[in-house]
């Protein structure tokens, strides 16, 4: 009762306010441009992502749901998650993953159009089909004639399958293709799909499944983007005083209970239930409580210093459950929140710990106050590169690991211990040993005479130095190996760079190995190699190491080497000694010669000449020898900084030896072997336990791959070199942390040379232990398998020691050839064996364990029949191939890297769970198999922060659960806060999460540090209606806000989508919430999903500048293109979801260039035409290289005869205007068409540029066609364009591009504006496109342009007007005048951006664009700098890019020119007056006699235009 008083009370007490509209507010909601597709086939690609089998698994349980459930209850009653054989941790994330609107957007790859869900016109499928199949181009959904075209498949080619393609297993690639189109859980799949199996399973057709819907209307609603409602300075008057007319579009979108239900402290939707006859005065009540609270009087600056604490202060004042909600309320509407957070107490112990934890930020982390950070298991998160995408597929990664290791029964906190190993294979350059003696040294840093001038100190690589000096110490920190051929004729050429570098005192240490013959007969007299070394070792004896060099130097300059060469100077070095005792016969000068070659052979460095340094061998083409002296230097200078390192480290003395310190770095190796070393690596997935056996053949046959692997690896008996240790045993000591698995066929002779090396290596170390896979190359038979069974037999039976000395006789190929005579396995029995048990389990009738291993290397390994593998750890080397050498010395180099990278590690954390030996070696592989086949990324970051009790959010997990460890440091007040708080809040939701949020505030702060309201559209899970049908997506709501200021909306989304504003009726870029009537609703749309590239010319290393790429599909090759820059050698192309076709574009592109090689597409290695396919909304970024054809290596692309006619991308942009552009009439175009470019955004400014428009129309007699960005256009202006065109006769088109990644971003609305007039010039516009004119959209014309477009640049790329200085009342004003414009400008004039003339054509020779882009990013970096981007930047850029200056006429303006000028203006422009600040609109009427007349005009049209849409659509016009 007394609570009804207290409201009524309340009630009464408000003070008379009159009846108005409920709370105001601004919605953003954004949709894609295609279909939805079903949460059956979302749920499907997300397990098809974690593994085909899942995916089939899937499929099979859901192929008729939609006949058993309608389809409302399908929906939410029976969700697809409960057919997904999903573990816990990846539940919510599969929850997760059908909501993130298709976080992978399905292959929906049809044969030949790039929207998912629709089969291209041109392919229509089947008359009456609603699910098909297609097998090699035929297509039917008659099932009885899919035989017949199967029978005929081979006649014609076989179809493109794609990487993400799913592909039915153990499929035979020489049968037919036949690919299924249906929809996964109808009935039309059902009957297919069986019938697919039926043929799969026989063998008779690779069955290849592909998702095919019939269109839908319904659209994705997106997650995982931003948006931002900015206060805008009100300095200039910029909002258009037009009336808006029509109905809301989108106002359904807010209901009655929509509004926040909270407000301070008044549970409003629970007050209405429970006193309906008080709504009215609720409303009013919760009216006023919304503007006393979001009141925005300003702040003075002593109240602002501490804000940054004191939001910390409110948000750990809140109950840990609740305080990521009131750090998203607080920072999300900072500007209304600032004023009642000042009130906020900031105790002492939250500012002490604190300052600790900052000490310990900038220490470890390099985070200053007030920067943010975001750890997940210690994985860094880049909060200005990741989207939520990238932040879902670190999550899904490291859910698969945690996952695993708990399958393999490791307990929850020792999960964590082992996730911070970092087991990644190294992608360093591996280098072998050089402290070997065969590698003859020419010099000595330390001890040689030359040098002992040199520092001998390590601490001099401390000492400063000018960049780029090399440092002349004396140590052997650099030193050269050269191994050659001395008869090959490019021996002679690395001996000079060799030579260089030893006269210049270069502090390089020079070793050289000679590869010669090494047979014993062969000597000096006959072979000039041989020769060589002989008369090196010689005078190296006689005289010394340098004067030997300096004469094998002088023998190898005459071109390829003989004998009488070396005779030659032996003779005339040495007169009186006889040249046979040194090169004949009885030489005793050989040292060297055999161990020279041995050397080379046992590295495995490749093929000769090798020069390698530290031990590290050079890529071929950096034997080149300018190339060779270029990179050596580069590397001295590289290394140093490492050396510098371990000094200040500690690591290195001046004592110890420094060959020794590099010879122990973990990218050393025994050996190089490409195939071991690659980091393009395959693993198993060992991450399973069971109880099964490869004895029980029946059962083996059906169980999954990873069921497969575990029961292979539960049934394996191990070789080590102390026997097999017995199971019993349990000693520490004994973990062997290498398991080798020897896949062949034992009874065939490589199989067992194989298994013999295998053998030999583990009689070597007490690390590895050694189990055998037999691959029979035929089905096995009692003759065919006599070796396998009978090793099978000894491990089974007999102890570990007998079996493996047994097992090592079996493997010599003279106890084969004496088995294949008809010897008996029993005759070969070593002593001590119960050969009685042995025989008896030799002579078996079983053959299971074969069978088993022959399916496991056929179905896991994919092995063809008696191919060899060796598989470490988990990790498949293979298959081998024939005659392939994979040796003794290999088995090492397996073995070294394992141990160097994960093998100890993971043995010294599994010995702390204290399990038997046998298990631990088990599990040391499974886990190092695991861990390992994560992609690689960064290194993980421990957490030792001082302290979390005052100044951190902490949410623990569920106890005894697997969780994700989650550490955020964070300052409140920050756009990262704004982002970070709804993430952490869906974390927390989805998944199990130790979650700490550490305060790292800001003090003394001078100015409000958030000036924007802000949403981030997140949702943690699908919502469904009560019907069962989809809730109608995410939205951003920005409810109750002030009504006073002016706001600015602006979306912030993930780097590669393009988004474009559809329907509004307001002007976004001027939101004034007082002339509103309820709520501003902004329809967005995802128009195209970007392809982004870097390109490069093989030959120079350089970016092909002004190369073309087109991107289509086979039968519309060219839909949009782009052209290469010079930065980075960047491109990005729009697209969509689906598969496309990337081509050099036809014209002087391809007839100079073709494609090299590429990397991040869907093609093979070979292909000239690059598949990419775009199948989720993470970012791809491919890379191409390039090469010139032969006979066009020295033509240019960007010559002077460029006629490349370009059309496709910009003419597709084109929209409806009067007779579009014939191929024929280009050329008119190119010669007699002006080009205008021009730039917009709010309605005030389209207003200004429909003027600006008609005053050009009614001046310029020649063909005009306008160019604008589309980026900032309102939908209405793009509606009414069409229409201006038709009713004036000009042509126009929309062009685009997206802000690359690279280039420093801004922020602000109206400075990402000013970017695009300048920064991308060179790729807006077609090649086609000569010169252009930029006019301002507030610039009224008076003359014909053609004037200004034949006006002669003088070689300069653009023409600018210089700022008026006529009118003298403004000189206070003219900062170009002193300081830092007046010295740089040097007496040039400083130039204004609102008109220019660009000569493209000059303009891309002299790479203008990359030179402002590349000033651009220096600059951009300091918030002070370029302060009128488009104006400041071009006229500091002066010297570089030259400007011709434009006569004064081209452009007057009030602001700066005197009145008398007025009458000679050519155009008009209405600048901002900084002294008056006059509004644009009234300026315009009173500067510009006609501007009136233009507008009414304009206005007419807008009504005749608005007359016709009543019939249809509404067009909202302005």
């Amino acid at each position: 009762m007394w609570q009804h008083c207290a409201l009524l009370l309340s009630l009464s007490l408000l003070p008379v306010v009159s009846g108005g509209a409920d709370s105001k507010g601004v919605t953003t909601s954004l949709t894609t441009k295609w279909a939805s597709t079903p949460l059956l086939l979302e749920a499907s690609e997300f397990l098809a992502e974690e593994s085909q089998e899942k995916f089939w698994d899937f499929v099979e349980a859901n192929q008729n749901i939609k006949g058993e459930h309608d389809e409302s209850q399908y929906s939410a009653q029976h969700s697809p998650t409960q057919h997904a054989q999903v573990r816990p941790l990846s539940q919510g994330l599969l929850c997760y993953c059908t909501l993130l609107p298709t976080s992978n957007i399905t292959t929906i790859l049809l044969d030949d159009y790039p929207l998912p869900l629709y089969i291209a016109s041109n392919e229509p499928p089947p008359s009456g089909c609603s699910a098909f199949f297609n097998v090699h181009g035929e297509k039917s959904c008659d099932t009885e004639k899919l035989t017949a075209l199967m029978e005929t498949a081979a006649e014609r080619p076989k179809p493109y399958l794609f990487k993400s393609d799913h592909r039915f297993p153990g499929s035979n690639p020489d049968i037919p293709v036949v690919i299924l189109y249906a929809e996964i859980g109808s009935s039309e799949f059902t009957m297919f799909h069986q019938l697919m199996l039926s043929k799969a399973n026989k063998g008779l057709a690779t069955y290849v499944l592909r998702h095919y819907l019939s269109p839908s209307s319904r659209r994705v609603y997106l997650s995982g983007y931003g948006v931002e409602l900015a206060i805008k300075n009100q300095e200039y008057k910029a909002k258009d005083d037009t009336q808006v007319q029509g109905a809301e579009v989108n106002a359904t979108l807010m209901g009655e209970n929509d509004p926040v239900d909270e407000v301070q402290g008044f549970l409003f939707g629970k007050l209405k239930t429970l006193y309906p006859e008080l709504k009215e005065q609720l409303k009013e009540l919760r009216k006023h409580l919304v503007e006393s609270t979001n009141e925005m009087a300003p702040l003075k600056v002593w109240q602002m210093q501490d804000l940054s604490f004191q939001t910390a202060a409110r948000i750990l004042a809140a109950p840990s459950s609740d305080a990521l909600n009131v750090m998203r309320d607080l920072s999300q509407n900072f500007p209304t929140k600032a004023r009642s957070i000042t009130q906020t107490v900031v105790s002492s112990e939250i500012r002490k710990e604190m300052e600790e934890n900052q000490k310990l930020f900038k220490g470890t982390l390099g985070l200053q106050p007030g920067d943010s950070a975001l750890f997940i298991n210690g994985l860094h998160i880049d909060l200005d590169t990741q989207d939520i995408f990238s932040v879902f597929e670190v999550l899904r990664s490291e859910a698969r690991v945690m996952e695993g290791l708990r399958s393999l029964l490791i307990e929850t906190p020792f999960i964590h211990d082992i996730l911070k190993l970092n087991v990644q294979p190294s992608d360093s350059d591996y280098a072998v040993d050089i402290r070997n003696p065969a590698i003859n040294w020419i010099n000595n840093l330390e001890t040689d005479s030359r040098y002992s001038s040199w520092p001998y100190s390590v601490q001099e690589l401390l000492r400063p130095t000018f960049p780029g000096v090399v440092r002349q110490i004396r140590k052997n920190f650099h030193n050269l190996v050269v191994i050659l051929d001395p008869t090959h004729e490019s021996s002679a050429e690395l001996l000079s760079v060799a030579e260089m570098f030893y006269s210049n005192n270069i502090p390089l240490r020079i070793g050289l190995v000679f590869v010669v013959s090494d047979v014993d007969e062969i000597d000096g007299m006959e072979d000039a190699g041989v020769a060589l070394l002989r008369t090196f070792n010689y005078i190296t004896e006689e005289l010394d190491a340098p004067a030997a060099f300096d004469t094998i130097i002088s023998v190898s300059r005459g071109g390829k080497l003989s004998v009488g060469d070396v005779v030659k100077v032996l003779e005339k070095k040495f007169p009186y000694v006889e040249v046979s005792s040194i090169l004949g016969p009885d030489s005793t000068y050989d040292d060297n010669r055999k161990e020279g070659r041995g050397y080379y052979l046992q590295t495995g460095v490749g093929p000769l000449p090798v020069v390698m340094y530290n031990g590290m061998p050079y890529q071929r083409e950096q034997l080149d020898p300018e190339e060779l002296e270029t990179v050596t230097m580069h590397k001295i200078l590289e290394t140093t900084s490492f050396y510098q390192r371990a000094v200040y480290m500690g690591e290195l003395a001046t004592d110890q030896d420094v060959v020794d310190f590099i010879m122990t770095q973990p990218n050393v190796v025994p050996r190089i072997n490409p195939r071991i070393l690659s980091t393009a690596r395959t693993y198993l997935d060992l991450s399973n336990t069971n109880n099964h056996f490869i004895d029980e053949y029946a059962r083996f046959l059906f169980l999954d791959s990873r069921e497969k692997s575990t029961t292979v690896a539960n049934s394996m008996n191990y070789m080590t070199k102390k026997g097999m240790a017995p199971k019993d045993h349990h000693d520490d000591g004994y973990i062997r942390p290498v398991t080798f698995w020897v896949v062949g066929d034992f009874d065939q002779p490589s199989g067992r040379q194989l298994l013999y090396d295998a053998i030999r290596h583990m009689k070597t170390s007490n690390n590895v232990r050694l189990g055998l896979i037999n691959n029979p190359s035929d089905s096995p038979s009692e003759e065919n398998s006599r070796v396998a069974r009978a090793i099978w037999a000894a491990m089974q039976t007999q102890t570990a020691n007998n079996a493996k000395n047994y097992i090592t006789k079996l493997a010599k190929e003279e106890t084969a050839k004496e088995l294949a005579t008809g010897a008996d396995v029993t005759q070969f029995t070593v002593g001590g064996m119960d050969v009685a048990l042995f025989k008896s389990a030799f002579e078996g009738p079983k053959f299971d364990f074969l069978l088993s291993h022959a399916v496991y290397c056929r179905d896991v390994l994919k092995l063809g029949k008696g191919q060899r593998a060796v598989i470490s750890n988990g990790r498949i080397i293979g298959p081998l191939e024939d005659g392939g050498v994979f040796n003794q010395d290999d088995f090492l180099l397996l073995e070294s890297i394992i141990l160097k990278t994960s093998g100890e590690r993971i043995k010294s954390k599994v010995q702390q769970f204290g399990v038997e030996e046998d298990r631990a070696s088990d599990l040391v592989m499974k886990i190092d198999s695991l861990l390992s086949s994560q992609p690689k990324g960064e290194a993980r970051i421990e957490h030792a922060f001082a302290d979390d009790r005052y100044s951190a959010v902490k949410i623990r997990p569920t106890e005894g659960d697997v969780y994700f460890d989650i550490v955020a440091v964070i300052d409140p007040v920050t756009r990262d806060a704004q982002k970070l708080a709804p993430l952490l809040l869906v974390l927390k939701k989805l998944v199990n999460v130790n979650l700490r949020v550490f305060m790292n505030c800001q003090s003394k702060l001078s100015d409000l540090p958030l000036k924007s309201f802000y949403r981030y559209v997140l949702e943690p899970e699908v919502v469904f209606q009560t019907d069962g049908s989809f809730s109608p997506g995410p939205l951003a709501k920005f409810l109750d806000m002030p009504q006073t200021p002016l706001f600015t909306l602006n979306l912030n989304t993930p780097e590669s989508w393009m988004v474009e504003s559809i329907r509004t009726r307001y002007d976004l870029d001027n939101i004034y919430l007082e002339e509103v009537d309820s709520i501003v609703a902004a329809e967005y749309e995802l128009e195209h999903l970007l392809l982004e590239g870097h390109c490069f010319d093989v030959s120079t290393g350089q970016p092909p500048r002004g190369l073309q790429f087109t991107l289509g599909t086979p039968s519309d090759p060219v839909i949009v293109d782009t052209i290469v820059m010079a930065n980075l050698g960047y491109f990005q192309l729009k697209a969509n979801p689906g598969a496309w076709i990337l081509k050099l574009r036809k014209g002087r592109s391809d007839e100079i260039y073709k494609i090299y090689s590429h990397d991040g597409t869907d093609s093979p290695a070979e292909a000239d035409d690059l598949i990419v396919v775009l199948n989720n909304f993470k970012s791809r970024i491919i890379k191409v290289k390039v090469q010139k054809r032969p006979e066009k290596f020295s033509e240019e692309l960007l010559s002077d005869g460029t006629q490349e006619n370009d059309s496709g991308f910009w003419e597709s942009l084109t929209r409806g205007f009067t007779g579009g552009v014939k191929m024929e009439e280009s050329k008119q175009e190119k010669d007699d068409v002006i080009n205008i470019f021009s730039v917009a955004s709010g309605h005030l400014y389209e207003r200004f540029l429909r003027i600006m428009m008609l005053s050009v129309l009614k001046n310029t007699k020649t063909p005009v066609k306008f160019w604008f960005l589309k980026n900032y256009l309102s939908p209405a202006f793009k509606e009414f364009i069409p229409y201006m065109a038709e009713q004036y006769g000009f042509q126009y088109e929309l062009v685009q591009y997206k802000w690359p990644r690279w280039l420093h971003q801004q922020t602000e609305k109206q400075r990402i504006i000013w970017g695009y007039k300048i920064l991308f010039l060179d790729v807006l516009f077609p090649l086609s496109v000569d010169k252009f004119l930029f006019v301002d959209a507030d610039q009224i014309v008076r003359t014909d342009l053609k004037e200004l477009r034949d006006f002669d640049l003088e070689g300069a790329p653009y023409g600018y007007t210089p700022f008026c200085e006529s009118r003298r009342e403004m000189d206070g004003f003219r900062f170009w005048k002193s300081g830092y414009w007046a010295s740089h400008l040097a007496g040039r004039k400083y130039h204004i951006s609102a008109l220019y003339v660009v000569d493209l054509k000059k303009f891309r020779k002299i790479a203008a664009g990359d030179r402002l882009r590349g000033q651009y990013q220096g600059l951009s970096q300091d918030p002070n700098s370029l302060s009128n981007l488009d104006q400041d930047l071009p006229n500091n850029m002066i010297h570089q890019v030259p400007i011709k200056s434009l006569p004064q006429e081209w452009l007057w303006c009030e602001t700066w020119c005197d009145d008398n000028s007025k009458k000679k203006a050519k155009t008009i422009d209405l600048c901002n007056n900084p002294q008056t600040k006059e509004p644009k609109l009234q300026a315009a009427v009173r500067i510009v006699a006609e501007w009136s007349d233009y507008d009414q005009e304009i206005k007419r049209l807008q009504n005749r235009v608005q007359e016709r849409g009543r019939t249809g659509v509404t067009f909202y016009f302005m």
